[in-house]
């Protein structure tokens, strides 16, 4: 599986921006996809996951209520829209694939595939 995260730019505060993740691979239906970002000297921090069904989503509480994550296995992309954008939001977003159990969710080290990441700026 391979991923490509697009939809990242400059924004200001108080504005929305919508990333995309699009994979290739079969098996893309059947994995679970999550968005991490990684702003300059900071660790990669976990933002949103969605389970492979779409029904279940799960979210940092930093961006609960301001983003929505949400995916089309028909077009096997997922998506993260991100409303009320504040500077904190400032980083590289990636987006993950793959079958983490439930207590690991939110960990980076429970997903097999990575895309390169894509830039949000959010300017105050």
């Amino acid at each position: 599986v391979q991923l490509q995260a697009s939809g990242g730019g400059l924004v200001q505060a108080g504005g929305s921006l919508k990333l995309s993740c699009a994979a290739s691979g079969r098996t893309f239906g059947t994995l679970s996809v999550a968005w991490f970002r990684q702003a300059p000297g900071n660790e990669r921090e976990f933002v949103s996951t969605i389970t492979w069904t779409g029904g279940r989503t799960y979210y940092a509480e930093s961006v609960k209520g301001r983003f929505t994550i949400s995916r089309d296995n028909a077009k096997n992309t997922v998506y993260l829209q991100m409303n009320s954008l504040k500077p904190e939001d400032t980083a590289v977003y990636y987006c993950a694939a793959g079958r983490p159990i439930l207590s690991a969710i939110r960990s980076s080290s429970a997903y097999t595939y990575w895309g390169q990441g894509t830039l949000v700026t959010v300017s105050s």
